[in-house]
Parts: C-alpha cells; structure tokens; sequence
C-alpha cells in the first residue's frame, strides 16, 4: 500500500478531492490517502506565516509515519495523470528525500488571484521543492523532523530541505511536478501542478489541463449524488 500525505485547506476543499479522484482513476495499487487538515493535527503549534493550511505540516510526514518506510506527500492542488506506482518506483534508499529540482523565475507575481488565498508570488531559492516529496522515513537524518523542530525551525530551513546535505536530496523528472502556467503545456506531464490557482477558481478556469480538473470534478459530484440519495432514500 502507498501512503499518500495531502496538503488540505478547507478554502480549497475541491482540489483536495478531485486530486484523490484522479489517483483513484488511474492507481493499480491500493493507496492510503491522508489529509493533513489542521485539526487532525491539534498537538501540533505549527507557525501560521503562510498561504495555506498546510505549509509546514508536510514536514511531519515522517514523524506521522513513525520515522518508517516511505510515503508520499504531495499539495492538494495538484493531479495525477499516470499510476501513482510509477512514481513510487523512484525510490531510492539511499536518499533522504526525492523532489522535482525546479530551478525557475515566476512568470506571474500574484497567485490566487480573486480569492481568499490571494498573495504575492516570490521567487526564493528551491521554490516548490517541497510541493511533492517522496519521503524516506526512516532515514537518520529525517529524525530531526519532531513538532517541536518543525514548529520552530522556519521556513527558509524547511523548505529549502537545510537539515540535508544536497547529496542525500534525490530529484525525479521535472514531469512529476509540472507546475501549470510557469513550464508549456506538455501532453507528457505525469502529475500536474496548478500552483498559481486551481481551475476551480473563477481566474484559472481556462488554465492548462483544466479540462482534465473539471473531468475529474465532475465524477466527485456525480459519486457525492450518488451517496445523497441513498441516504435520502
């Protein structure tokens, strides 16, 4: 079973599900789907400085995993365009952490536009790295990853994986966090990144592979219908 940590903010509680509904759409193992929404979450004084719910919580993965094995995390507002064990196979244990390098100026300096996650966009060192980890828990060196530490540590420090030396960060291919609307639109994308806004803002909802969002938003409607009526019945 793959565990699958998700970032999870309830201004933007649809991304949550129709990323779920594209792993469960095109997954051939079993995956284990967990949100990390804050009040799950309540022993943890987490620093609130940033633009979502969860953008220090995705350091507690491996604590949560019981510093063991491997999971994945990845942000909400993303989706899986290939089986999820494709990625999985990209382990590599001799790695602490394996993200997509991304190495990119923004072409835009507001995300969010037009909604409560409005903000500005700067650019920083190894931005995005964190938006999709694959994660060796059990790795020595990820055992400074405990609530206090995270709690405490900062965001240059996180983010910027500062407790690793660069030789334990693997990298994957940059397909496996295409970050919609900064790279060209590419047919070969794995997993799609709709950093700036997803689709399901009113700003995006022309954007790249929106239509693949709203294909996917539609099945969760129509499963949600589904679970309505029998309830009702």
């Amino acid at each position: 079973m793959i565990p699958l940590f998700i970032g999870y903010d309830q201004r933007e509680a649809a991304t949550y599900h129709v990323l779920c509904q594209s792993v469960l759409n095109t997954a051939t193992v079993p995956v284990s789907f967990v949100p990390l929404h804050s009040p799950m979450l309540q022993d943890f004084d987490g620093q609130q400085d940033g633009t979502n719910a969860f953008i220090y919580s995705r350091f507690l993965v491996p604590e949560l995993m019981g510093f063991d094995g491997w999971a994945i995390y990845c942000d909400s507002d993303m989706l899986f365009r290939t089986d999820i064990t494709e990625l999985w196979k990209l382990r590599d244990d001799s790695k602490a952490a394996i993200v997509v390098k991304h190495d990119y100026k923004t072409k835009h300096r507001v995300k969010a536009i037009g909604t409560a996650l409005e903000s500005r966009n700067d650019d920083y060192p190894r931005k995005n790295w964190s938006s999709l980890v694959l994660w060796n828990c059990g790795h020595p060196m990820n055992r400074i990853l405990t609530r206090v530490f995270v709690g405490e540590a900062g965001g240059r420090r996180l983010h910027r994986f500062e407790w690793l030396p660069d030789d334990l960060i693997g990298e994957i291919p940059r397909s496996w966090n295409w970050l919609v609307g900064e790279y060209d639109y590419n047919l070969g994308s794995n997993l799609v990144h709709f950093t700036l806004g997803a689709p399901g803002f009113d700003h995006y909802k022309s954007c790249d592979y929106s239509a693949e969002w709203f294909g996917y938003q539609i099945d969760v409607n129509h499963m949600v219908g589904k679970i309505e009526k029998r309830r009702s019945a």
